[in-house]
C-alpha cells in the first residue's frame, strides 16, 4: 500500500519511450525513506538480476512490483494534475459524469448481448480465430488516444468520445443488416449511442470547451463485404471494436468522477 500511495502522489513517472526504471528507482527511494530504510534499497540492486542475493532481495521485489504498478497506472496517472481541478467541485459535472457511467455501462451491456447472439448465431466468438480475414474487410478501431494522453485535455477526450460513438452508429448498419431478428436491440443500440454523443456535446457547449473535431476518413463508410461470411465477420469486429471503444470511455469518465 505504500508503494502504491507515493505512486500516486509523485510526479515522477517515465516517459512513454523512455526506461521508466530511474523513476521508478526514485520512487521506491522516497518510500523507503519514509520508512527509514533508504540505505538499505541504496545498497542493494536496482532491479533484480540473475545471481542476485541477499541483503537486496527484499528491496528488488519491491522495486518489480512497482515497475509493474506503473506501467498499469501510467496511462491514467496523467489525468491527475490536468486542466479539470476547477470542474471537479462541479456538481453539474459530477452528475454529468455518474448518469453518462450509467448510460455507457448501459449500451455496453447491449454491445455484449449482440455479441452473444453473433457467436450463437455464426459460430464467430474469437477473435484471434478471424484476425486473417480482419485484415482482408479493413475494419479499424476507432481512436481513442486522447482520453489516455500524457497531456489529457477534457476537450479532446470528450470530443473523441463524442466522434467515435457517431463513427460506430453508422457501422451498426451493418450490424442491423446482418441480425434482422434482433433489428430493436440493434436500432435501440444505436439511439443510445447517438444520445451519449449528444449529451457529451451539450455539456462541453455548457462548461465552455472548446469542440475539437478529429479526421474521420474512411470511419465513415461501411466497408464492401463480398460475400456472406466476411459481413458475418465484419459485424462481429464492429462489435467487438465497438465494446473496447465503450470500455475506455468509461475507464476515462469513471476517472474523471475520481478526481
Amino acid at each position: 500500500m505504500l508503494v502504491i500511495k507515493t505512486m500516486r502522489q509523485s510526479s515522477l513517472l517515465p516517459h512513454q519511450c523512455e526506461s521508466p526504471e530511474p523513476a521508478i528507482n526514485a520512487l521506491i527511494d522516497e518510500a523507503a525513506q519514509s520508512r527509514g530504510r533508504s540505505e538499505l534499497c541504496r545498497a542493494g540492486p536496482r532491479l533484480q538480476r540473475a545471481g542476485d542475493t541477499e541483503p537486496g532481495t527484499m528491496c528488488s521485489l519491491t522495486r518489480v512490483l512497482a515497475l509493474l504498478g506503473a506501467l498499469l497506472w501510467a496511462p491514467w496517472r496523467a489525468l491527475h494534475g490536468a486542466p479539470l481541478a476547477e470542474l471537479s467541485g462541479d456538481q453539474d459535472f459530477q452528475l454529468f459524469l455518474q448518469k453518462n457511467l450509467e448510460f455507457t455501462r448501459k449500451i455496453k451491456g447491449d454491445v455484449a448481448a449482440l455479441q452473444r447472439v453473433v457467436c450463437d448465431t455464426f459460430q464467430l466468438c474469437k477473435e484471434e480465430e478471424l484476425l486473417l480475414v480482419r485484415q482482408d474487410l479493413g475494419i479499424a478501431q476507432v481512436p481513442l488516444e486522447q482520453c489516455h494522453s500524457r497531456n489529457f485535455q477534457a476537450e479532446a477526450c470528450f470530443s473523441q468520445i463524442r466522434d467515435g460513438l457517431r463513427a460506430y452508429h453508422g457501422s451498426l448498419a451493418a450490424v442491423l443488416e446482418l441480425l434482422p431478428g434482433d433489428a430493436s436491440l440493434v436500432e435501440t443500440l444505436q439511439l443510445d449511442a447517438a444520445n451519449l454523443s449528444s449529451n457529451i456535446q451539450q455539456q462541453m457547449e455548457d462548461l465552455g470547451l472548446a469542440t475539437v473535431t478529429y479526421p474521420t476518413e474512411g470511419r465513415d463508410a461501411l466497408p464492401a463485404f463480398s460475400s456472406s461470411f466476411h459481413h458475418q465477420v465484419g459485424g462481429f469486429f464492429i462489435l467487438a471494436n465497438f465494446q473496447r471503444f465503450l470500455e475506455t470511455a468509461y475507464r476515462a469518465l469513471r476517472h474523471l468522477a475520481r478526481l
